[in-house]
C-alpha cells in the first residue's frame, strides 16, 4: 500500500496527524505486503523524518520511490529500505505521470543502480509497458520492473468500465507482454499506478505479477467506510463530557 496521501492531509495543516506510521500499521494489520512512500524533491507529502521512522517500524518491505539525484540516493543507501523504487518526477506534476525513460538515460541509471546495489538494495523501475524499456532495464542491472498500468486504468475509465471493450483488452495486453519480458530477463514483474477496487482483478490475474502497488484508491475508500465510526466517537466524547457536571469555578 502506498500510504502518500497519508502525509498529504496531515500536511495540509501541516500538523500532526494523521500519521503516516500509524496508517503504516493499520494497513499491515489489514493484510498489506509492503508499505511504499514517495519522498519527494518537494517534500509535498512524505517528509524524511517518516521514512526514518517507516524504516524502524515496518514489519513487511519498505519500498522507497524516489527520483535517481545524489540527494536521494544518499537518502536510500542511509535508510535502507528493502525496496529503492527509481521514478520520474517533476514539480509540476499532480501525481507520477508516466514510466522513467530507461532506455534514454541507460548510462547514469547503470551507474545508480550499481550503487544502489552496493549498499544491498533491490532496485525497481517503474516503466511504461514497452519492450525497449523492458531490455533496457535489464541492461542496467534492475531486479525488478513494475509495469506502469496507468493507461490501462485510463482507458477502463472512458470505455465503460467493461473489461471486454478492444480498448481495454489493448492495454491489459500490453501490460501482460511487458511482465512477460520482464520475467524472461529475469527481473520481478510488478505492477502498479491508478488502479482501483473495480479494475485492479484483470491485472491481478495476469501470469507472474508478484506485487501491485496501491495507494490513493485505498485512502479514498477507508475515509468513507472509517467515516461513520469516526464521527460516532467523536459525538460520543462529546455527549459524555455534556453528561458530567462541570468543575467548580467553571460554570
Amino acid at each position: 500500500m502506498n500510504i502518500d496521501h497519508i502525509a498529504t492531509i496531515r500536511q495540509a495543516r501541516r500538523t500532526y496527524e494523521p500519521d503516516p506510521v500509524w496508517a503504516a500499521t493499520e494497513a499491515q494489520l489489514g493484510g498489506a505486503d509492503g508499505i511504499t512512500v514517495h519522498l519527494r524533491e518537494d517534500r509535498r507529502h512524505i517528509q524524511d523524518r517518516d521514512v526514518h521512522r517507516l524504516a524502524e517500524m515496518v514489519h513487511v518491505k519498505l519500498n522507497l520511490e524516489m527520483a535517481a539525484t545524489p540527494e536521494m540516493i544518499e537518502i536510500a543507501c542511509d535508510v535502507k529500505p528493502q525496496l529503492a523504487m527509481l521514478v520520474p518526477e517533476g514539480r509540476a506534476e499532480i501525481t507520477t505521470e508516466g514510466g522513467l525513460d530507461v532506455a534514454g538515460q541507460r548510462d547514469h541509471l547503470a551507474e545508480v543502480v550499481a550503487r544502489l546495489g552496493e549498499a544491498g538494495l533491490a532496485v525497481s523501475a517503474f516503466i511504461d509497458a514497452e519492450p525497449p524499456q523492458v531490455e533496457a532495464a535489464a541492461a542496467c542491472g534492475f531486479t525488478v520492473c513494475e509495469v506502469h498500468t496507468g493507461p490501462y486504468a485510463h482507458a477502463f475509465f472512458s470505455k465503460g468500465r467493461d473489461a471486454d471493450h478492444p480498448a481495454i483488452r489493448d492495454e491489459l495486453e500490453r501490460v501482460r507482454h511487458a511482465g512477460e519480458l520482464i520475467r524472461q530477463a529475469g527481473m520481478r514483474f510488478n505492477a502498479g499506478h491508478a488502479l482501483t477496487y473495480a479494475n485492479v482483478q484483470p491485472i491481478a490475474a495476469l501470469a507472474g505479477v508478484q506485487e501491485l502497488h496501491i495507494g490513493h484508491s485505498i485512502v479514498s475508500r477507508a475515509v468513507l467506510t472509517g467515516l461513520r465510526e469516526a464521527v460516532a466517537e467523536m459525538k460520543r466524547l462529546m455527549r459524555e463530557a455534556a453528561a458530567r457536571p462541570l468543575p467548580q469555578g467553571c460554570g
